[in-house]
Parts: structure tokens; sequence; C-alpha cells
């Protein structure tokens, strides 16, 4: 039976990053929402095609976000 040091540790990726992924997913799908909502705002009209615009927000703030905190907790991908 392994000991609960593996359970914590496997393939290079913390317990702890996997947590800090999956907050910043929450946040950033409630941010790209929040920053949708205020572009359609400013434009006067809901676009026609909101779900592309707003799949474009979360791809980038999510792309951004996640680099950096890999960054940040030391991980790679790969190898």
């Amino acid at each position: 039976m392994p000991t609960g040091g593996v359970f914590l540790h496997r393939k290079g990726r913390s317990l702890m990053s996997i947590v800090y992924f999956t907050l910043a997913a929450a946040i950033l799908y409630l941010l790209s929402d929040w920053i949708l909502d205020r572009v359609e705002v400013t434009a006067g009209r809901r676009f026609e095609h909101r779900s592309l615009v707003f799949f474009g927000i979360l791809l980038t703030l999510s792309t951004t976000s996640f680099m950096l905190i890999s960054y940040l907790t030391g991980n790679t991908q790969g190898g």
C-alpha cells in the first residue's frame, strides 16, 4: 500500500496545483460572463454569436492564467 505522499504528488503535479487550476477555471468562467455582459451593455445590444464571443474571452483568459499558474507552481508540460 502506498504512503500518503504518493497521493499528494503524482507525476510532478501536486494536489494544490489541481486545486489552483480548478479554482481558476471557475473564477474565469464567471469573469468571462461578466465581461461579455459589460461589452454587450456598452454596445447596446446582444451579440448574434454570443457563445463564440464568450468562448474567445474564456480561451484568452484561461490560456494566460493557466500558463501563469504553471509557472508559479513550477509545473511544466510534457516530459
